[in-house]
């Protein structure tokens, strides 16, 4: 049986829901960041027609277009409206992954016998917007890949169906950045042995690829071929991530201590990153040599960023732990996520800091996630 993929991504979806708050924000330019020294973190396609980006510095944005009107951002109603769109989405379909707080995956394999997989999907996104007034593209084919580089296709508001036979007619005279897992590194390796388009790189010898950019070569060429297999993963939402530290012998150290709790934030927040989540509410659990155990808690803003929450835990400590007693065991817990990624969160950050958390992803990714670590913590990483 031939798979049915559908992929949804609401279109400027941070700008959306502020337009339906403040209806006066339609048809003009419109940036989501904040402060001077912070990024974009989603704009309008009003801003982008002057070379607006995300990601990309308020002060250079606002030079590009200085007409825009410049909104803070309100992490928790972006993520109200998307827990709302999944319901929506969630009721309809066999199976659905939500791959960002955006954007989606629905297997539609099989239903066509019934509905007709097109149609479906194209009710599934008017339902959407009628219910929730936010609008939506929408691209149907036979794997996750494609239908990624469809929906992008297609903006804004698009519907596009691309059945096996219209798979590589397709693909082959895009550039090759529109295969989701081409970054500009990427990019710019291919393009100085001139390969641009898709069609070109579709049509390179696998183990000339895997020679030029490693392991992942080989999987470069299946999605230039449209080749893609990726299941799509059912959706549960993670409630919390949480670690524990018990100590062989009862301490008071408070210097071990704080520097244990920073390495745990470290960890925490990492893998908040990898797997796209933001945290709102830091609690931290002491547990006393009597085995007396006591929590605190603090709200935040979303963010998964190591030093905001490390600094929170550390705080936590100073007003918890208020007895001249060992501790025997230390707890720190992120809950209230919300899927996002650290890119979505740059109301405050600058893109010097940006920066400098993706290169440490980085090297995390490729060396393993106690390669890089803050000095405040790195010694008791384990």
């Amino acid at each position: 049986m031939e798979r049915a993929i559908a992929h949804m991504d609401l279109d400027t979806f941070f700008v959306s829901c502020e337009r339906l708050q403040e209806p006066k924000l339609n048809g003009i330019p419109v940036i989501i960041g904040g402060g001077d020294r912070g990024v974009v973190a989603s704009c309008s396609y009003e801003a982008r027609y002057f070379g607006v980006r995300s990601a990309m510095p308020i002060k250079m944005a606002l030079r590009l277009c200085p007409e825009a009107k410049v909104i803070r951002g309100d992490y928790e109603r972006y993520s109200k409206f998307s827990k709302e769109v999944t319901e929506i989405i969630q009721e309809k379909v066999p199976v659905l992954e939500k791959a960002s707080i955006d954007e989606f995956y629905m297997d539609l394999s099989g239903m066509d016998q019934f509905f007709g997989c097109y149609q479906w999907t194209k009710e599934i996104a008017d339902s959407v917007t009628k219910n929730t007034g936010l609008p939506i593209s929408f691209a149907l084919s036979t794997n996750k890949t494609v239908s990624k580089i469809g929906t992008g296709e297609s903006k804004p508001v698009g519907r596009l169906d691309i059945p096996a036979q219209n798979i590589k007619p397709f693909l082959n005279p895009l550039s090759v950045r529109k295969i989701p897992m081409v970054g500009d590194v990427t990019f710019q390796l291919l393009s100085r042995v001139g390969i641009r388009t898709i069609q070109t790189l579709s049509e390179m010898p696998v183990l000339v690829l895997q020679q030029m950019i490693g392991k992942n070569g080989g999987e470069l060429w299946k999605k230039a071929n449209g080749i893609d297999l990726t299941p799509v993963v059912p959706y549960s939402e993670r409630k919390s991530l949480s670690s524990e530290h018990t100590f062989t012998n009862d301490t008071m150290d408070i210097f071990e201590l704080k520097r244990l709790i920073s390495a745990m934030a470290e960890s925490l927040a990492y893998q908040l990153r990898q797997e796209k989540w933001l945290t709102s509410t830091v609690v931290l659990k002491i547990r006393y040599a009597n085995f007396d155990t006591e929590t605190k808690q603090c709200k935040i803003s979303y963010t998964s960023i190591d030093h905001t929450l490390a600094r929170v835990a550390l705080d936590l400590f100073e007003r918890l732990y208020t007895r001249r007693m060992r501790l025997r065991l230390i707890g720190l817990r992120f809950t209230n996520l919300v899927h996002g990624t650290y890119q979505m969160n740059l109301f405050e950050d600058s893109e010097e800091l940006m920066n400098l958390y993706q290169a440490m992803d980085r090297m995390k990714n490729r060396f393993g996630k106690n390669a890089l670590g803050r000095a405040s913590g790195f010694e008791l990483v384990c």
